[in-house]
């Protein structure tokens, strides 16, 4: 009888799983198959087979029909069941003549059928040939999963900015349709803020854009590291940025509009001992839902205004509307 039922070949061949009760049809289909340098693994029940299946990656699966206890068809019907997303093949062998067996081997998934006693030139044949096919069916996955990859990154990529990361002024109409919607729905408070770098151009114009971009990004990590996951940051365009806060009454905004633009004043930012007060600093509109307006164009004006008074009015501070 076959005792070691795992024959090594070289690393890179495909690994086939051998199911037959008689020991004398294992030992012959393993000759045949260590002979085309297959890596070989024998099993002597249903049972068995599942087991070693669940254990181990096989490329392709020998099955017969007559099995103790679960059958090949159930060893298959559970294999294609569970296999999902893989294409293992799975050759029916069978001794028993007409089409009854086919059919039910088909109705269980089988790939294909061999009959018994084994012709070795077919055997290998079909094989090959299913081998060569999940060879084909692993590459097309791979190419969906590409695609769906690229798929993923672009849909990213048409809702944020491309040099900040944070949501673009697209994405951030969107969501604060969104968002209103929502809290009129269930009467809930809803804030904006409109922010705006103060003296950016003064920045650009000294140390250069490359130096002004890098200032872009940290500013936006700063700031989106600030706030809740469900706040929305977004870049409204050049040095503005808009931060959308859900369930959030007027005063508690003022609040975060304080905490922000404290935190960008104090950050180490390139270059800021050289600007005005010797910090970045920020000026900030705030508006709220619903004491301020109750529709998102209302909001984004209100907001605007705002944030054009604080920067009349000083700079480097925030104001209602």
């Amino acid at each position: 009888m076959d005792k070691k039922r795992v024959t090594v070949h070289n690393e890179g061949a495909a690994r086939i799983l051998i199911v037959d009760d008689d020991a004398n049809s294992r030992l012959l289909l393993k000759t045949y198959l260590t002979a085309e340098n297959y890596h070989v693994s024998t099993a002597r029940s249903g049972e068995e087979a599942l087991s070693f299946w669940k254990a181990h990656h096989f490329d392709l699966i020998i099955l017969d029909v007559k099995l103790p206890g679960i059958d090949g068809y159930e060893v298959c019907r559970t294999v294609k069941g569970e296999d999902k997303g893989v294409f293992t093949p799975i050759v029916m062998a069978t001794a028993l003549r007409g089409n009854d067996s086919r059919i039910a081997g088909v109705e269980s998934g089988a790939d294909d059928f061999i009959g018994k006693p084994y012709n070795r030139v077919e055997l290998t044949t079909r094989i090959k040939s299913l081998l060569r096919i999940r060879k084909l069916h692993r590459k097309l996955e791979e190419k969906v999963s590409e695609l769906e990859a690229a798929r993923e990154k672009l849909s990213k990529l048409a809702v944020t900015d491309g040099l900040t990361g944070l949501y673009n002024y697209r994405a951030f109409r969107h969501q604060l349709r969104l968002e209103v919607s929502r809290a009129r729905r269930f009467h809930l408070p809803l804030s904006l803020l409109m922010i705006d770098i103060d003296h950016f151009k003064r920045y650009n114009d000294r140390f250069g854009h490359p130096v002004g971009d890098k200032l872009l990004r940290q500013f936006s990590r700063l700031i989106q590291g600030n706030l809740r996951d469900v706040d929305c940051s977004a870049r409204y365009g050049g040095e503005e940025f808009v931060v959308i806060l859900p369930g959030t009454d007027k005063q508690s905004a003022g609040k975060v509009a304080e905490k922000l633009r404290m935190l960008i004043e104090q950050a180490p930012f390139q270059g800021a001992s050289q600007l005005p007060g010797k910090s970045v600093t920020i000026s900030i509109g705030v508006a709220a839902f619903p004491d301020d307006g109750r529709e998102e164009e209302q909001l984004i004006r209100l907001a605007d205004t705002a944030l054009y008074n604080a920067k009349n009015g000083g700079r480097n501070q925030w104001l209602f509307a």
